[in-house]
């Protein structure tokens, strides 16, 4: 059995159309746990394998508690059995629908409108797991912070390890490394028409997945299917 140095939380959607082309498309395939060749796709000006190169070891995924250490004293059997039961008291978020759209310099798969019910189900699913969650290293968090944040990011990071959480939460799949704007449209308007018919409306989240790091790189461990006793509303 592998050794998985961080574990994290992730929303990834079922088997189907949309899993197989992201997997081709960024090169990783985490439930499988191989690398895939990537597709052909037209009017790209990069190649598939120079854009998705930074994000192409973390597969593709929503983040809802992003990736950490375990702590002194966890193990990956006990945050499981953790996750499952916080799935089974929560219920499925139904999206109306993704887009793709730029986020700064990288091009990722967004939410139509607000998304307050899925906000919620991340902001427990960072607070119910976080006492399996080791402090950062300083390292880490200096790199971070290299970046520039926010008060309520810098205050995110002392207290959840990582800015991008509670307030600061915005529900994506990235598509793409950083990316000049001119490239990251180019992108944008070479993917849409391929990614159209592969996203289904409603667009469902109706699992917590596990994944769990290795040198290679993410893997699916385990889905832990939203059980609805508790609606996942409001922020």
């Amino acid at each position: 059995m592998p050794e998985f140095s961080r574990f994290a939380v992730y929303a990834a959607p079922p088997p189907g159309p949309l899993a197989d082309f992201a997997a081709r498309w960024l090169g990783w395939d985490p439930a499988a746990g191989r690398a895939r060749p990537h597709p052909e796709v037209p009017g790209l000006p990069r190649t598939v394998a120079d854009l998705t190169a930074r994000p192409r070891r973390y597969g593709f995924h929503g983040t809802l508690k992003p990736p950490f250490r375990l702590a002194a004293g966890s193990t990956r059997a006990a945050l499981e059995a953790d996750l499952a039961a916080l799935a089974a008291r929560r219920a499925p978020v139904d999206l109306p629908g993704l887009r793709i759209a730029r986020l700064g310099g990288f091009v990722a798969l967004v939410p139509e409108g607000p998304a307050p019910a899925l906000s919620a189900l991340a902001a427990e699913t960072v607070r119910a797991l976080d006492h399996h969650r080791a402090p950062a290293p300083e390292a880490e968090l200096a790199r971070r912070r290299a970046r520039g944040l926010s008060p309520a990011g810098e205050a995110n990071l002392q207290r959840w390890g990582y800015p991008h959480v509670m307030e600061d939460f915005r529900f994506h799949l990235t598509l793409t490394g950083a990316l000049p704007e001119a490239e990251a449209e180019a992108v944008r308007t070479a993917l849409a028409p391929v990614l159209a018919p592969l996203l289904p409306r409603p667009f469902p989240v109706a699992e917590l997945c596990l994944f769990g790091e290795t040198a290679e790189g993410f893997h699916l461990l385990r889905r832990c299917p939203l059980g609805g006793l508790t609606p996942a509303t409001g922020v």
